[in-house]
C-alpha cells in the first residue's frame, strides 16, 4: 500500500538500544532544523551530505535516507571524517552550535546552554523510547489497544500521548530541565503520567480573575476543589475561601518567592496540598485534562520545557478571556453555519492569587479551557496533528514499527475502505485535511480578520471511524491570536472595547507572514512533509493538491487574497527559527511578539511547485 522511500540499512530508530535510538532521533532533529536555518542543500537519497564545521575543526558525513521537498529529511548516524567514527548527539551539537556562534561573531560560551538542551532532549527522548518498548507498543495506543489493523481505537489522550520524538525541527524538543527523573515520570504525557493537583485556599480579597461571560472563575474551579462542593475527596476546602489549582511542581517552586510567602505569613493563602482524582498532561505538559471535567486547566508551570518557562502571564489570560467575547459576538456562529466540522477551544476564564488586579504574576495563575472530550456516548474523537505525525520506533529488537506514525495506520485504512492505492489515499485524506480545517481557518481569517497561530500541537482532527478521513478539527491556545489593523474598526462595533488593553491588533503584513509560517509552513507543508518522510506519498503531488484548494479560496475570498498571494506565489516566506532561537537563548513567551522569535527566509516549496 504504502511508497516506502529509500531506506540504506536500518533505520537508527528502531536500534535496539534505547539510548542510542533516542541520540539518534535526537541528531537527526537537530540536524534537521540546522539545514533548514542554514540553507544546506541535502544530496538525494543514498547519498551523503558533508558538513564542514571549521570553527571546531569538524567534518561530518551523514548518510541521507530521504530528502524532502518540505524540509522534512530523514537522515542516519553521522560520522566524523576522515576516520569515519561514530559522531553523536553530544559532538553534532557543540560543532554545530559552535559554528553557528562563531559564524555570527560570538564566543564560544553562549552556545554551552544550547548543547546543554540538546543533551537533555536526547536523554528525554531515550526514556520515553524505553518506556514505550517496556509497554509493548513502542508508540502505539497502550490506553485502548491497537485494533488488528493498527488504528487505535478513539482516545483524546493517546494523541496527546504521542509526541515521543517532539517536533520536527527543534533541536531540543524534549528538554525538560530542573525537574528530577521520579517527577517526570508523572507530569510526562509521554510516560502516561498522571497526578492529582495541588491545592492551595486563598483569601478573596487577593483572588483575581475573570471570564467571558462575567461570572466568578472560582465558581467554575469549586466543583474540581477536594472537599468543595460536590468536589472529589481529600483535605476540605476552609469557609469563606476560594479554591485555587496549581501544578504539584510548580506548588513547591512557588513557596520561597517573597510575595507568596507574605501571603502565606499572613494567613491570606493556605496550601492544601496534592488532593482529588488525577489529571493527565497533554502534549504541552503544563495543560491537564480530566476525562470527566468539564474544562480542562492551563496551569503555571516555571519549568523550562525546550525554549521557555511555561508561566501563565497576565496578558495572554486575559488575551484568551476577550478572545472568547469576541468570538460570541459573531464569528463564532458565523463557524458553527459555515463550518460545523470546525471548532476553537477557548481559553474562556482565569484566576490569579496575589499581585492586585494589574499587577505581576506570582506563578498561581491558572487558565481555563473548554472540553468537548469528555468521556461518554457522544464526545467526540479527537488527535492532536502533532500526534497524528509522530514517529514512532520499533519494538526494541531492531526491527521496524507496523506503522512509523498514526498517520501511516490511517492512509492504509482510508486506502483499504475506498479501495484505492496508497498515494490516492494519501491525496484524498489530505485534501480533506485542508477542507476541515485549512479552509475554516483562512476564511475566518477573510471574513473577520481573526488569525490564529494553528501549528500541529495546537490543533486537533477527527477521523471517521469508517475510512479515518478527517471529519473534523480544533484550534486551541490563547497565545495565538491576531487581529488585522485592516479590520479592527469593524470588529470594535462587533465588540466595544474589542483591543482595548490587550495585544492584539498587528498590520495585516505581520498578520499574514505569521499565518503564513503558522499554517502554511508548520502545518500545511508539514504534513506533506510528514506524508512524504513516512512513505505515503509523493510529495510534489500533495504540494499540488494544496496549490489546487488554496488556488480555488483565492478565488472565492478576497479578503484572503493577501494571505493565499503569499503563500502560492512569494519565493520565500518567514519560517521561525527553532535552532537559531534556542542558541540565541530566547525565552518565546517573554517579550514584544515581533522579537520573541529569530525568523529565517525560506524558500516556498508552494511557489516552486
Amino acid at each position: 500500500m504504502t511508497m516506502h522511500p529509500p531506506s540504506p540499512g536500518p533505520d537508527p530508530l528502531d536500534h535496539p538500544d534505547a539510548l542510542l535510538a533516542g541520540d539518534a532521533a535526537a541528531t537527526e532533529t537537530l540536524l534537521r532544523a540546522y539545514l533548514r536555518e542554514t540553507g544546506t542543500a541535502v544530496p538525494p537519497a543514498g547519498q551523503r551530505l558533508l558538513l564542514d564545521l571549521p570553527a571546531s575543526g569538524v567534518r561530518l558525513s551523514v548518510p541521507v535516507r530521504y530528502r524532502s521537498p518540505t524540509g522534512w529529511h530523514r537522515l542516519g548516524r553521522a560520522e566524523v571524517l576522515p576516520a569515519g567514527a561514530p559522531a553523536d548527539a553530544a559532538l553534532v551539537a557543540a560543532a554545530l552550535i559552535r559554528q553557528t556562534t562563531a559564524g555570527r561573531g560570538l564566543p564560544p560560551h553562549p552556545g554551552t546552554d544550547a548543547v546543554a538542551r540538546v543533551l537533555n532532549s536526547a536523554r528525554r527522548t531515550a526514556v520515553h523510547l524505553a518506556a514505550a518498548r517496556r509497554a509493548g507498543d513502542a508508540g502505539e495506543d497502550a490506553q485502548a489497544g491497537p485494533r488488528p489493523d493498527g488504528f487505535p481505537a478513539a482516545g483524546f489522550l493517546a494523541g496527546e500521548q504521542a509526541l515521543l520524538l517532539g517536533h520536527p525541527f527543534h533541536p531540543a524538543p524534549k528538554s525538560r530541565e530542573e525537574a528530577s527523573d521520579r517527577e517526570l515520570a508523572a507530569y510526562s504525557p509521554e510516560l502516561r503520567g498522571s497526578f492529582p493537583l495541588h491545592w492551595f485556599a486563598a483569601d478573596p480579597s487577593v483572588v483575581t480573575g475573570e471570564s467571558w461571560d462575567g461570572g466568578d472563575p472560582a465558581a467554575l474551579l469549586a466543583p474540581l476543589a477536594p472537599g468543595g462542593p460536590g468536589g472529589p475527596g481529600g483535605p476540605g476546602l476552609p469557609p469563606g475561601t476560594v479554591p485555587v489549582p496549581a501544578h504539584p511542581w510548580q506548588a513547591r517552586e512557588i513557596m520561597d518567592r517573597p510575595e507568596v510567602a507574605d501571603l502565606l505569613s499572613a494567613g491570606l493563602l493556605r496550601p492544601l496540598g496534592p488532593g482529588g482524582p488525577a489529571w493527565w498532561p497533554t502534549s504541552s505538559v503544563r495543560t491537564v485534562h480530566r476525562p470527566d471535567a468539564e474544562v480542562m486547566l492551563k496551569l503555571s508551570l516555571g519549568m523550562r520545557i525546550t525554549n521557555s518557562r511555561r508561566n501563565n502571564l497576565r496578558p495572554e489570560m486575559r488575551l484568551g478571556v476577550r478572545a472568547a467575547r469576541l468570538l460570541a459576538a459573531g464569528p463564532a456562529g458565523w463557524l458553527r453555519a459555515e463550518h460545523p466540522e470546525f471548532s476553537i477551544l477557548r481559553d474562556f476564564a482565569w484566576i490569579s492569587v496575589g499581585g492586585g488586579p494589574d499587577g505581576t504574576e506570582t506563578g498561581l495563575e491558572t487558565a481555563i479551557r473548554d472540553n468537548p472530550f469528555r468521556s461518554g456516548p457522544g464526545s467526540p474523537h479527537a488527535v492532536c496533528v502533532a500526534g497524528l505525525l509522530a514517529e514512532r520506533t520499533g519494538p526494541g529488537d531492531g526491527s521496524p514499527p507496523r506503522h512509523r506514525a498514526l498517520l501511516a495506520a490511517a492512509v492504509e485504512r482510508t486506502a483499504a475502505a475506498h479501495r484505492l492505492s496508497g498515494p490516492q489515499a494519501a491525496a484524498r485524506w489530505y485534501a480533506r485535511y485542508l477542507e476541515v480545517l485549512a479552509v475554516p481557518l483562512i476564511r475566518l481569517q477573510a471574513r473577520y480578520g481573526i488569525a490564529l497561530e494553528p501549528h500541529h500541537q495546537n490543533t486537533l482532527v477527527g477521523l471517521d471511524p469508517a475510512d479515518a478521513l478527517p471529519c473534523a478539527a480544533w484550534y486551541r491556545d490563547s497565545q495565538g491570536y491576531y487581529l488585522a489593523a485592516s479590520r479592527a474598526g469593524e470588529l470594535e462595533r462587533l465588540l466595544p472595547g474589542a483591543a482595548e488593553g490587550v495585544e492584539l491588533v498587528f498590520e495585516d503584513a505581520f498578520v499574514d507572514e505569521r499565518v503564513a509560517y503558522y499554517l502554511g509552513i508548520n502545518n500545511l507543508l508539514g504534513v506533506i512533509g510528514a506524508f512524504g518522510a513516512l512513505g505515503l506519498a509523493d510529495e510534489a503531488a500533495l504540494l499540488a493538491v494544496a496549490r489546487r484548494t488554496l488556488g480555488r479560496l483565492r478565488a472565492a475570498e478576497p479578503g484572503a487574497k493577501g494571505l493565499l498571494d503569499l503563500l502560492l506565489d512569494a519565493p520565500v516566506l518567514r519560517c521561525k527559527g527553532n535552532y537559531l532561537t534556542c542558541v540565541d537563548g530566547l525565552d518565546e513567551l517573554v517579550g514584544e511578539v515581533h522579537s520573541q522569535s529569530v525568523y529565517i527566509d525560506l524558500p516556498n516549496p508552494f511557489a516552486a511547485s
